[in-house]
């Protein structure tokens, strides 16, 4: 058995930016940083901080687009995922892995994090929650659970 699996609760390190694939269908990348505290051999306090590459597809790519900013706490689940290309300038190969974001939870207050406000892009716009896999900014494969369950403004408990 195999298990793919990453959670992580940290802030945005910069705004969400968000896009259409060729299809249409709207994906939103973004970065956060998680913070890490221990004690080391002689008993000082160190610090590390991680950044995570976060991608999300289709509904959550709308709403992360719309609802995320710069600093915002959040917590996300989803899986990881490289990619490989080759770099036109140097003809090496590089690697980039992602998590690929199939849950996300705002956190903190209002009032502790920035939101920004955004309207809607385009017209061909999936309603779908779940995500994809991504080669190259196309879309390959798409999920087997994705619903048209639709999202009301209402229903977002901030």
């Amino acid at each position: 058995m195999d298990l793919n699996k990453v959670m992580i609760i940290g802030r945005l390190t910069r705004d969400p930016e968000a896009r259409t694939t060729p299809q249409g269908t709207p994906i939103t990348s973004f970065s956060i940083a998680t913070g890490r505290v221990w004690k080391d051999q002689n008993g000082v306090q160190q610090e590390k901080t991680e950044f995570h590459n976060v991608v999300a597809w289709r509904r959550l790519a709308e709403i992360t687009a719309q609802y995320l900013a710069k600093g915002r706490q959040i917590y996300i689940e989803g899986y990881l995922q490289t990619q490989s290309w080759d770099d036109k300038t140097s003809g090496q190969k590089r690697y980039r892995t992602e998590i690929v974001a199939e849950n996300m939870i705002m956190l903190g207050n209002k009032g502790e994090n920035p939101v920004k406000t955004l309207a809607p892009q385009g017209e061909a716009q999936h309603p779908s929650t779940s995500s994809g896999l991504v080669n190259n900014a196309q879309e390959i494969a798409a999920p087997s659970n994705v619903t048209d369950e639709e999202i009301r403004i209402e229903d977002i408990p901030f």
